[in-house]
């Protein structure tokens, strides 16, 4: 028997969840008339999943018999096993929650919280009985979000985080282990994605439409940054950015950018607001097209191309076979003919220091990220130096076909290799700080993030070696502490094991 106070969508929720798991539940709100709305959702939502065949009426009958509503007093809680909060996210008022049940409760009864942004260890300080403490963090819609992370603090018993684990199982949900620290490990795990495309808008290398495209169509995400800022709102995601990065004492990887404080401030928070990052109309955001490509500007590419060496050989070849499919002459020189137009296809560096390292005319160099494939898009990257033209004459080029291009300013790291590097040394980090073990740090960032793969994977999928040296020149070219790589990443990539590999 479980009982949850709080009957928000969280707590509704959960409730739903335990006892759709043949658990009964005590349901409680201090609001006077919540508990018994929340009753009434839970069987809107049952009739729902009878409708789409996903479950029938003898479970629904069955399901909100098991829910129960009861006063919001400790005393309704004697004799459950279980009792899960989902209140207000105030420190003060959940440790006056659980400091009140305890005398109520019986001794070996869970006291567990959901809290997304609070300490469990500091919550549980306020208890006489912190080993029974733990948080169980379920992310909305509970029902849909089949994650749970049950957060162990610094005092919390082994034996209530394998009873939560197991129930998490009975409820259909993969359980995550978890560590008590700053955004435990979903959230943490976050902040690779926004917190750096906003470092590059900073930059000046990109606009957010295109940042969001090279991220959706390149890297293959459901959703670019700026696209998810303004669904969830600057009003919400700023404060947690400025949240976790304070709660980690300014760690670097975490600084946020103003950027996002500036515009929070004016109000232009995403859809909620008509305005973010792009305008909606009737909730439907205005997005301008890829720009149309003025055929007259591909006479400008009038020379060979020659496509200079990459750190995987094959990156090398996709992109001359991609030439010659346009009908340009490939250069198939050990150096570029003095009229060759040059392709670089630089890891960790920008136009300038690629078109240097390789001693070819910076006049003639475009970058092209070679780390995504040519599949959907291109980013090309242009050097200071580069002659407009041949830039413009080259996009028209390559995008004729199937492959949509995208034009950025000069940057070590284009868009793709600076986010997702950020997003695999996060996740790196996390395993190296032992806040979950690598078997949970992907299936949770994946389900709780709606990411294509968790951290580990996709630094795998890309090559560790890869990534560290887009890591490696980040944090040469511009001295930032944000970009150091993870000791988790440097180890396996330079020992050529897997990012899931940990020590027995």
């Amino acid at each position: 028997m479980a009982g949850v106070i709080g009957t928000g969508s969280m707590g509704r929720g959960i409730a739903q969840v335990l006892a759709e798991a043949g658990v009964v539940v005590r349901l409680a709100d201090a609001d006077p008339g919540a508990a018994e709305a929340a009753r009434g959702f839970i069987a809107d939502m049952l009739a729902r999943k009878i409708a789409k065949g996903q479950c029938d009426e003898a479970h629904r009958v069955a399901t909100l018999d098991r829910l129960v509503i009861v006063p919001a007093e400790p005393e309704a809680f004697a004799g459950v096993d279980l009792v899960v909060e989902a209140i207000v996210e105030a420190l003060d008022v959940k440790r006056r929650l659980f400091s009140g049940l305890e005398p109520a409760v019986g001794p070996d009864c869970i006291l567990a919280s959901n809290t997304s942004s609070l300490s469990v260890t500091a919550i549980a300080a306020g208890c006489a009985v912190p080993e029974r403490v733990a948080g169980f963090h379920f992310f909305n819609p509970v029902p849909v979000m089949k994650i749970v992370e049950v957060v162990a603090g610094a005092r919390t018993a082994p034996w209530v985080t394998a009873a939560l684990t197991a129930l998490a199982g009975r409820t259909g949900h993969r359980a995550a282990n978890v560590a008590d620290s700053p955004g435990f490990l979903v959230n943490h795990a976050g902040r690779g994605f926004g917190v750096e495309a906003l470092r590059i808008l900073q930059d000046g290398v990109a606009r957010p439409v295109d940042i969001d495209r090279i991220m959706r169509d390149a890297a293959g995400f459901r959703m670019g940054p700026f696209e998810l800022f303004d669904l969830v709102g600057l009003d919400v995601s700023q404060p947690v950015m400025e949240s976790i990065y304070n709660q980690f004492f300014q760690e670097p990887r975490f600084r946020p950018s103003p950027i996002g404080r500036n515009r929070m401030e004016s109000g232009l928070l995403g859809r909620k607001t008509g305005a973010g990052f792009y305008v909606y109309e009737n909730g439907r955001a205005r997005i301008e097209p890829d720009p149309e490509p003025d055929p007259r500007a591909g006479a400008a590419v009038d020379a060979p191309i020659w496509v200079g060496p990459a750190a995987d050989p094959r990156w090398r070849g996709e992109v001359q076979t991609l030439v010659a499919q346009t009908g340009l002459e490939v250069d198939a020189g050990a150096r570029p003919q003095p009229s060759s137009i040059v392709l670089l296809l630089p890891l960790g560096q920008d136009c300038t220091g690629a078109a240097l390292a390789q001693d070819v005319d910076p006049r003639r160099a475009i970058a092209i990220d070679p780390m995504f494939g040519v599949g959907r898009r291109l980013t090309l990257m242009t050097s200071p130096a580069t002659d407009p033209a041949l830039a413009e004459g080259m996009a028209v080029r390559l995008g004729a076909g199937d492959v949509a291009v995208t034009r950025i300013r000069d940057s070590v790291g284009f868009v793709a290799q600076r986010i997702t590097a950020q997003i695999i040394n996060v996740g790196c980090e996390i395993a190296q700080m032992r806040i979950a073990a690598p078997g949970d740090i992907d299936p949770a960032v994946e389900m709780g993030l709606g990411y294509p793969t968790g951290p580990l994977a996709l630094g795998d999928r890309l090559g560790p070696l890869h990534v560290l040296a887009v890591l490696e020149g980040l944090f040469g070219a511009t001295g930032d502490p944000r970009y150091r790589p993870s000791p988790w990443l440097s180890r396996r990539a330079r020992l050529g094991l897997s990012l899931t590999h940990d020590e027995a």
